[in-house]
């Protein structure tokens, strides 16, 4: 089910996937700055949690929505991330907001404000390519909520050893092979279907540990 909110910055869009049952949590999750919802990991995300009681819904900013291909600055990002959350919030299971690269950014920016119980980092982007001083690491470090990354051995982004020691509630899972979109290379001893497993049960055995 679709549903078109209306943010300051424009209509965003949500795609509900229900949990089967009541609902022990609900997953809120944004996309990139750089693709939307089609991603693997948010497609396998949304394909295999509501089984596990977790309902899922996939966020996708008003930029892709209004069909611009180049993502606005951070600030216009929270503000169209925003509302989407008040409304998600309204819908009774206790809610953990979560993202794939820039989606992570604001996840994380933005988990107290909304309320949310902890936040999802997935392949957070942790510098631009080959700039490591320019560092975002404050704002995962900051999210005040417990935050799990999961990151891909080798993105160009932040690779897991590049991360600084993390504060207590807040854990790191490395995607063997992986690259910023988690793809694995076809060589590689290590197998996408793996890697996708890897991420959603991790993720899932996560939030249903919140609880």
């Amino acid at each position: 089910m679709q549903t078109l909110v209306p943010t300051p910055a424009g209509e965003a869009r949500i795609t509900r996937y229900p949990a089967a049952g009541r609902p022990k949590a609900l997953l809120a999750l944004g996309h990139g700055a750089g693709g939307g919802i089609e991603a693997i990991d948010l497609q396998a995300l949304a394909g295999s949690l509501p089984a596990r009681g977790i309902a899922v819904a996939l966020v996708e900013q008003p930029w892709r929505v209004a069909g611009r291909k180049v993502a606005p600055a951070p600030k216009t990002l929270d503000v169209g991330w925003l509302p989407v959350m008040a409304e998600l919030a309204g819908d009774g299971p206790p809610l953990v907001v979560g993202g794939r690269s820039a989606g992570a950014r604001v996840a994380c920016r933005t988990a107290v404000a909304v309320g949310a119980v902890a936040a999802l980092a997935l392949a957070f982007p942790l510098h631009p390519p080959g700039k490591p001083e320019k560092s975002r690491a404050e704002e995962l470090l900051a999210s005040g909520r417990p935050t799990l990354v999961i990151q891909g051995e080798k993105d160009t982004f932040g690779t897991p050893e590049e991360f600084p020691a993390l504060p207590s509630g807040h854990g790191l899972v490395a995607v063997p092979y992986g690259n910023h979109g988690f793809a694995v290379p076809k060589r590689a001893p290590y197998g996408q279907e793996e890697a996708l497993e890897l991420i959603t049960t991790t993720v899932g055995d996560w939030v249903l540990s919140l609880f």
